[in-house]
């Protein structure tokens, strides 16, 4: 037995299509009440598209000259929901939806899909979906996202459009959509035992009870395997027939009249109950998982050559001509003719220019330059909306005394509020409890449970949700209650939320503000999950802006600019909030009120990665020397207090920088003064391995210029944080810095 079968299974096809030349020709075509002529002939069609593309990929894969063999062999049946559906219904498609792809692109003048197809297949700069970076199926056109979703990371995010369709109805906001669009989510059996789907069927049965629309059509397309894994007999039927609040179709979809009926009818079902349907379509898997997948290592020949038997397109072959929907002649000659013209177009792709530098490449990652923000930036809700909000012209936060960074948070996100009538605030407590810490108290009263509402407790919820209502156009800010809670569902972040725009070469975007309560230093209190202090994971997510205020004025302006970032650039922005800081009125002593800062003016904003300074006395500044202190959260007013309690004579040498942004780091500035220092201290709340303080080292000692002979890092441990007094002993803190400071003190040179 061969171990490839892209040859016997291309064999096995074209001599059918040769035997039904020799049938005899209707006289007229056979009426068949589920399926119409046209629409057969148009599934047929891309059901030969998506092959020929699957054969040639391989075929290219096989000369070096292509890059990606996961085909649609045995899947084909999927070419009638692209017939069905409307292109007004936004698809999140599976990676075997090829032939679903080229029957929308066949309704939809101006589309090349056969060429998209292969541009991408060869990496080349061209694809107009991802511009070489990876082979995806989109079009902004046809209501297509790409995925690069290899499992089910992508349901979540449906079920977010599907929610925010009839949300924006309710709110009366416009919409690219039409009122009855339906959201169309396809995945494999195998993918439905993941994290991402167990928890989006979940939220669906959660949305249904609670008589939430959720027009969400899902489509499991079981072939049975699971790459060489065999999902258990029945299992998909056993889980989801009788599932309360989603409801249940099956059909054949090896049968094309009885899938296209089916389809048809789930369709009609989603779009007029506004429920979430679950239509459980039954494939084979042709050809393997992927090229470098060789079946007869988990399959024995019988059952390859009995799947090979029931290949889809078989079927449908022999539909068309006995039904006298087209002689065998002409099906032969469609197939010859696509062939051929898939090899033609082939050879053009390959000749087509590639991705040659990194600046091409990471250019849909770029961090917005301050003049793409300055007219977001300027924008202001008018006086008497704002007075409406906040109850009159003298209750303005503006007119207010200083206040805490919590209380000023809450008056910045009202005031955004008024400005993006888009924008919705959810998570979990957010809504009458006003959130955890309170930081969202008063919205739910201002602007109804339309635009702020709890969500259920599932962190991958919020943010699938979060990401499928900034595709369908609102301004998201999701809060994450803790930051220990984000890792629950960081993959919704780090390889869906903040990879769009790269995979769609900038042509798709999800905006959103993500909201976490973060860091620690709560007096002990909770233990890891409400002081975890571990960034890593985002900062290591490319083109992810992140902010970390810590005074309540900074807190203010910066969430501006990630709103301006977010609406104007369509940026992805995570805005850390540091808890313990929430309620921080005071900085040197009891009472003296120094923590708390006045409502900056509506119009005032900080720049993306643009520091704060406390400076250094004149003289120390004029003369270059001293220390430079580096922190941001809790690490600047701790550095501020350690600095006030050297002796006077000498507090004048510390120069205190807060970062404000951990991406972009305000590198340049920060190199800027520590070339002028004589040693720099790094003052991170967070671990040691992992944090900011590493980047701030390695770039003083890759820079050429740099000056200080000494540099030092005060981190955290590289521990979880304990319960109670012992959470004290992993953290950076005011007698550490006060000690690293009086020893680089000492062997300053201005200092002596």
């Amino acid at each position: 037995m061969q171990l490839r079968r892209e040859t016997p299974v291309r064999a096995q096809l074209e001599t059918l299509l040769e035997a039904l030349c020799k049938s005899p020709a209707k006289t007229r075509a056979l009426p068949d009440q589920r399926i119409s002529g046209p629409d057969a002939m148009a599934c047929v069609e891309a059901a030969f598209k998506s092959r020929l593309l699957d054969l040639k990929a391989r075929e290219l894969k096989d000369s070096g000259e292509g890059f990606y063999t996961i085909g649609s062999a045995g899947h084909e049946g999927n070419a009638v929901f692209g017939q069905l559906l409307r292109t007004t219904d936004p698809c999140f498609l599976h990676y075997r939806s090829a032939a679903l792809m080229a029957a929308r692109s066949q309704k939809s003048p101006g589309e090349s899909f056969l060429h998209d197809c292969l541009l991408a297949i060869v990496a080349s700069a061209e694809d107009p979906v991802s511009a070489g970076r990876h082979k995806v199926f989109g079009s902004r056109s046809l209501w297509v996202p790409p995925q690069t979703s290899t499992i089910a990371s992508h349901l979540p995010k449906a079920l977010g459009m599907a929610f925010a369709i009839d949300r924006k109805l309710h709110l009366g906001l416009a919409s690219e959509l039409p009122p009855d669009s339906i959201i169309f989510v396809s995945f494999g059996d195998a993918s439905c035992n993941h994290a991402s789907a167990t928890t989006t069927f979940n939220a669906a049965c959660w949305a249904s009870a609670q008589h939430i629309p959720l027009p969400l059509l899902f489509v499991c397309e079981d072939n049975g395997m699971g790459i060489s894994v065999h999902s258990p007999k029945g299992y998909i039927a056993s889980v989801f027939r009788e599932r309360q609040g989603i409801d249940y179709f099956d059909c054949n979809g090896l049968d094309l009249a009885e899938a296209y009926a089916t389809a048809r009818g789930a369709i009609a079902h989603c779009r007029e109950t506004r429920r979430p349907t679950f239509l459980h379509f039954k494939v084979i898997r042709l050809l393997g998982h992927a090229g470098s997948d060789v079946e007869s290592l988990y399959l024995d020949e019988r059952t390859i050559q009995q799947n090979e038997a029931r290949d889809p397109l078989l079927a449908m072959s022999r539909f068309v001509v006995e039904r006298g929907h087209v002689t065998g002649d002409e099906l032969l000659a469609l197939y010859r003719g696509l062939d051929e013209r898939v090899s033609r177009v082939a050879q053009s792709a390959k000749q087509r220019p590639k991705l040659v530098s990194v600046d091409e490449i990471v250019k849909p990652l770029d961090f917005p330059q301050p003049a793409e923000l300055s007219e977001e930036l300027a924008k202001s809700a008018s006086m008497e909306k704002r007075a409406r909000v906040f109850g009159g012209k003298d209750k303005l936060p503006e007119n207010a005394r200083k206040r805490h960074m919590a209380w000023l948070l809450s008056q910045a996100l009202a005031d955004l509020m008024v400005l993006y009538p888009q924008m919705i605030v959810f998570g979990e407590d957010v809504a009458r409890k006003g959130g955890v810490y309170h930081v969202t108290a008063g919205l739910f009263a201002r602007f109804g449970v339309g635009r702020v509402f709890n969500t259920l407790l599932d962190e991958t919820t919020i943010l699938g949700l979060a990401i499928g209502a900034a595709q369908a156009g609102f301004l998201p800010v999701p809060e994450i209650q803790y930051l220990a809670y984000l890792h629950n569902a960081e993959d919704q972040l780090r390889g869906e939320a903040a990879t769009l725009r790269f995979f769609s070469n900038g042509e798709f975007d999800n905006p959103m503000l993500i909201r976490i309560a973060a860091f620690a230093y709560q007096k002990g209190f909770g233990g890891h999950f409400h002081n975890d202090n571990s960034i890593a994971v985002l900062r290591d997510i490319p083109g992810l802006i992140i902010a970390a205020p810590s005074r309540g004025d900074d807190a203010v302006l910066m969430l501006r600019t990630c709103m301006a970032a977010a609406s104007a650039a369509r940026r992805v922005c995570v805005f850390l909030e540091p808890i313990a800081l929430y309620m921080r009125k005071d900085l040197h002593e009891d009472g003296d009120g120094a923590w708390c800062f006045a409502y900056p003016s509506p119009g005032e904003a900080a720049a993306i990665g643009e520091a704060r300074h406390y400076p250094a006395s004149q003289r120390v500044a004029e003369t270059q020397g001293g220390i430079l202190l580096v922190s941001y959260g809790n690490g600047i007013p701790m550095s501020l207090r350690a600095r006030a309690r050297l002796a006077k004579p000498l507090q004048g040498f510390v120069h205190v920088m807060d970062l404000r942004w951990l991406a972009p780091l305000p590198i340049t500035d920060f190199l800027e003064h520590a070339r002028r220092a004589d040693a720099v201290l790094i003052v991170d709340e967070c671990r040691k391995t992992g944090s900011v303080s590493e980047a701030l080292a390695a770039a003083i000692a890759e820079d050429d210029a740099a000056r200080p002979r000494r540099v030092k890092r005060l981190t955290a441990v590289d521990s979880f944080i304990p319960l109670g007094d012992a959470a004290n002993l992993l953290l950076p803190s005011e007698e550490g810095i006060l000690a690293a400071l009086s020893d680089m003190i000492a062997n300053c040179e201005v200092a002596r």
